[in-house]
């Protein structure tokens, strides 16, 4: 498209726009998704508690969502005296903001990416890493100790799963060979015997797989993680002083980070838009669409998780990610290096 539009505009705008208009169509699906997926985690949590959930607005329900956000967007945003403003109304533009940068690194079949950088995998640890600023300088700048607490505890909670993510991630870059996303997609073609297209079955990937599932939940503080809103001790969190859409903002950044998650669980273990099976008539089907199924296939892991697993104490929380998952994941790391080391012996370099 860009060259389409270079001799009318010159190859510099017509990269600009055409870069534009990619963002749009990523950032608006996205948008809805995060509406249709807070209804379909309230319908999953009603299911499971033989309940109805949304029923009313619209068909089945399922438009609760968009009068959730028309109600908290003609709400007056109050900002309480004593906070820091600016800060204040900084934090949840930063949340949401990172949300939305780490998805453009993300494949969604192949070829179909925002910027298929080398380091892709690097760009979404990284950029994800952020988010841990929103959260603190919303619990900072509101000038109220239970935010303030639930900020504290939110950032000892990110940091920690994130080490135990990091040697995950390790472990996968070296069996893949790459730090792309769609070369690591593309390294799970034909990995289990020739015949199935995913890193998550093989015996040596699968507990890291495992790992990175539980981590994933810590690190969007999906329960049985939620401690940066546990409402015995801290009322609701980090966002209690929000209201109208700077509360909307870290609902939806929250969101869009849970889907992210879903997705890379999908790309890293279990083939991305490949479909399971490397078997010639799946292949009709296109890779996005199998992208989509593997996220909600997770999504509903997320919900049934949330939905039946009681809330970890603060000190379970810490003393999994710091004795459990960080030496597992480091002893695994060793493992699979060796293996592999072992594998290459002899092939020249």
């Amino acid at each position: 498209m860009t060259r389409w539009l270079a001799p009318y505009t010159g190859f510099g705008w017509a990269w600009f726009i055409w870069t534009i208009v990619d963002i749009l169509l990523i950032a608006f699906p996205l948008m809805l998704a995060v509406a249709l997926i807070i209804y379909a985690d309230r319908k999953i949590w009603a299911a499971m508690a033989l309940r109805r959930g949304p029923n009313v607005v619209g068909p089945l329900g399922i438009l609760q969502s968009f009068a959730d956000g028309l109600k908290v967007f003609l709400q007056e945003t109050i900002i309480p005296a004593s906070a820091n403003k600016g800060l204040f109304l900084m934090a949840p533009i930063i949340t949401f903001t990172v949300a939305l940068i780490v998805w453009a690194v993300v494949p969604f079949a192949d070829g179909v990416v925002l910027a298929n950088i080398n380091v892709g995998l690097l760009y979404v640890l990284a950029a994800s890493s952020l988010g841990v600023y929103g959260v603190i300088i919303s619990g900072w700048s509101s000038n109220s100790k239970y935010p303030f607490f639930s900020a504290l505890r939110a950032a000892a909670q990110m940091v920690s799963y994130e080490v135990a993510i990091g040697f995950v991630l390790i472990s996968v870059v070296m069996w893949a060979g790459t730090f792309n996303l769609s070369g690591i997609v593309l390294a799970q073609k034909g990995h289990i015997l020739g015949f199935g297209n995913m890193f998550g079955l093989n015996p040596l990937l699968f507990p890291m797989a495992v790992v990175f599932f539980i981590s994933s939940l810590a690190e969007t503080a999906r329960a049985p993680f939620d401690l940066t809103e546990a409402e015995s001790e801290l009322v609701a969190g980090f966002q209690t002083e929000y209201s109208s859409m700077a509360f909307a903002l870290f609902w939806l950044g929250e969101y869009a980070n849970v889907i992210l998650m879903c997705a890379l669980n999908a790309l890293l273990f279990w083939g991305g838009w490949l479909p399971p099976i490397d078997w010639a008539p799946l292949y009709l089907v296109p890779g996005i669409i199998w992208f989509f199924a593997k996220i909600w296939c997770f999504f509903f892991l997320f919900s049934w998780v949330k939905a039946t697993v009681p809330r970890y104490r603060y000190d379970q929380l810490m003393r999994l990610g710091w004795k459990v998952f960080l030496p597992l994941s480091l002893v695994w790391l060793f493992l699979v290096s060796g293996v592999l080391m072992l594998m290459r012996v002899g092939v020249p370099a």
